[in-house]
């Protein structure tokens, strides 16, 4: 029986994050991932980018509260920067423009260079955009890609330095409370902690139940992505991303080519989730309603999950009814640029020093990430 301080369930970002600020703190862990490589599901199916105007408050907090690890993380903890500039455009339909309204009052309140576009400010910016369509927009200018695989493995890389153990394989199929904590059999091995982080994504709710938790209502929503060519006179290079503030497609210069999504949120199971015909039809649909471009035949594409709670939010917070069961997930699309500030802040909690002083700074506050705020469905 291999026996930790803390065991993790999951090798996500979310997982990864934590276990590498727990290992800091001198704690050994142990992380139980049951595909043969971290990641596989959500983490390495983002097209991610660090904006601090993005999601809910609280996520714009701790994205805001990540920066500073991003733009100077540990020695060695990367060969190339993880950031690197891109910028964000926010567009936004006739009818609509109270949002970029709210968006620059709030993007600035926290901090987040923002600022107004008209439609032919946006039009010079983005050539091939369609601006009859738009009423104005905002150019978040620091907004910036995150190269998530060098952010998930410098948290490995650094994770195993430390001491910590990353098991691959490992399915987890049953989970008892025992008097020392918690036991988990997962790929035909017994592992035990006394805290257990539930770390699991999608599966969150899955591996509640077989701890016998209260699941909290989380929902997996697939998301797809499309590559599409350029025409030869169309150079994008240098572009900013493109992003509709009501959330109907984005897109962004990827290697020549576009990047597409229609920034979809389809309910689904669990599961190694694959782009649908219908949803890269739609995505090719906007792209061309949305830009002068025609598109004839769509290249790759793919889908990942993005999970939620019935509010928006993530949780990382204790169980108040399962001792020692710790909730990390829900982080929806927002892991990626929140993994810094979550990962530690879940090592505070997790070693019992409430929220660290920087992110109090913020205004993040237990109330706003707890297992017990009434935005979330309990189910027995």
């Amino acid at each position: 029986m291999k026996t930790s301080d803390i065991l993790i369930i999951g090798g996500g970002i979310a997982g990864m994050s934590a276990a590498y600020f727990l290992a800091k703190r001198g704690r050994s862990v142990t992380v139980l991932e049951r595909e043969d490589q971290p990641g596989y599901h959500s983490t390495g199916r983002s097209a991610a980018l660090y904006s601090e105007t993005y999601g809910p408050q609280i996520i714009r907090k701790m994205s805001t509260a990540s920066r500073e690890f991003f733009l100077n993380p540990p020695e060695g903890f990367t060969e190339n920067p993880i950031l690197t500039p891109r910028g964000v455009i926010l567009t936004a339909a006739h009818g609509n423009e109270g949002a970029i309204d709210e968006l620059l009052t709030e993007g600035r309140a926290n901090g987040a260079n923002v600022v107004p576009l008209t439609a032919d400010d946006i039009k010079k910016l983005i050539p091939i955009l369609n601006t009859d369509l738009i009423a104005c927009g905002a150019l978040e200018t620091d907004a910036m890609d995150i190269d998530v695989h060098a952010l998930h493995w410098g948290f490995i890389r650094h994770f195993k330095k430390l001491g910590g153990d990353l098991v691959v394989k490992a399915d987890v199929t049953a989970i008892a409370k025992t008097t020392a904590g918690w036991q988990v059999t997962a790929g035909g091995e017994t592992y035990e902690a006394q805290i257990l982080v539930n770390a699991s994504g999608a599966w969150a709710d899955e591996i509640a139940k077989l701890a016998d938790v209260t699941p909290l209502g989380i929902t997996p929503k697939r998301r797809t992505a499309v590559m599409v060519d350029l025409p030869s006179d169309v150079n994008a290079h240098g572009w900013h991303m493109v992003s509709d503030v009501g959330e109907g497609l984005y897109f962004k210069e990827d290697a020549g080519r576009l990047l597409v999504s229609p920034s979809d949120a389809t309910p689904t199971m669990p599961h190694d989730v694959q782009p649908e015909e219908l949803d890269i039809a739609i995505t090719i649909d906007r792209l061309m309603t949305a830009t002068t471009l025609k598109v004839n035949r769509p290249g790759e594409a793919w889908a990942g999950l993005r999970s939620f709670f019935a509010d928006g939010d993530p949780v990382s917070a204790f169980d108040p009814d399962a001792d020692g069961f710790y909730w990390l997930a829900g982080q929806g699309g927002y892991g990626i640029q929140t993994a810094p500030a979550m990962g530690e802040y879940a090592a505070s909690l997790i070693c019992g020093d409430g929220v660290p002083d920087r992110m109090v700074k913020l205004g993040v506050t237990e109330d706003a990430l707890a297992a017990t705020r009434p935005g979330l469905v309990r189910t027995a």
